[in-house]
């Protein structure tokens, strides 16, 4: 299964690589983007859970490792209650 990063800047300038077990990533996020938090985190949510799901099917068990990815960014999109508006960029994806 192939895997990728994509790497994302914050609201706050801080740059993240996040880890997918699967491409499913490019269908739910575009390099160049400056997403809403708010959408940003639920097209992650889609992206993980489905990536994990594909990790299941293939080797009989979810992908922990997705899930981690995804209660990091819904960790951290939470340090940005109150700030106006933020936005996360995808700067890249990397296979």
């Amino acid at each position: 299964m192939p895997e990728m990063i994509f790497d994302i800047r914050w609201p706050d300038d801080a740059t993240e690589a996040c880890y997918s077990p699967s491409l499913v990533v490019r269908e739910h996020l575009a390099v160049g983007v400056a997403y809403p938090l708010p959408e940003f985190v639920a097209r992650c949510r889609t992206a993980l859970g489905i990536a994990s799901e594909r990790v299941e099917a293939k080797y009989g068990f979810p992908c922990s490792r997705a899930m981690a990815q995804l209660a990091r960014l819904e960790a951290r999109a939470t340090s940005f209650a109150g700030t106006p508006d933020p936005v996360v960029h995808v700067l890249a994806f990397r296979e």
